[in-house]
């Protein structure tokens, strides 16, 4: 199976999406580096509405809001109203 991988700037706004994700995502890999986080994992990664409102406690946050921290990614990407995911079809 293929990795995928996203890289997010490394500050506040950034910080309860990462955490979302490796809640989410076990598997995950975070590498910090200096100014961005990159996650990997194998196959797929997913941010999910619910775990990042909670964490944030913020009721309006939004799966799209990533993008205002993110750096790239790579993989397939499947953006809807309660996540955003990115994975490789093997």
């Amino acid at each position: 199976m293929s990795k995928v991988f996203l890289a997010l700037q490394d500050n506040d706004e950034a910080r309860p999406i990462v955490e979302a994700i490796v809640r989410d995502n076990p598997a995950a890999v975070v590498d910090q580096q200096p100014a961005m986080v990159r996650i990997t994992a194998e196959g797929k990664l997913v941010i999910n509405r619910d775990t990042v409102r909670e964490i944030k406690d913020d009721p309006d946050w939004e799966p799209q809001d990533v993008q205002l921290v993110l750096i790239s990614f790579g993989g397939h990407l499947d953006e809807e109203d309660d996540h955003f995911t990115i994975y490789w079809n093997d």
